[in-house]
């Protein structure tokens, strides 16, 4: 073979991993921040207002958060 066949042989084509790390970030950094909200909720719901991590979960207890915060 010529050099230039060998040549084009060995090279292979660029992979831009830049690409899948962007798309990597953009998805963790959100979740990442959806995650510390909870768990931040829950801290401060379990053990400083000591109330039981059962009633976390449930939607009527955030709602009365809501309406305490956002109340006229």
């Amino acid at each position: 073979m010529s050099e230039k066949t060998q040549a084009a042989v060995k090279a292979k084509p660029a992979v831009r991993k830049t690409a899948r790390w962007r798309i990597v970030i953009r998805w963790m950094i959100p979740l990442f921040l959806l995650l510390a909200l909870v768990g931040g909720m829950t801290f401060g719901y379990v053990f400083i207002g000591k109330q039981s991590l059962s009633e976390v979960f449930q939607w009527k207890t955030w709602q009365h958060v809501i309406d305490l915060v956002f109340a006229p």
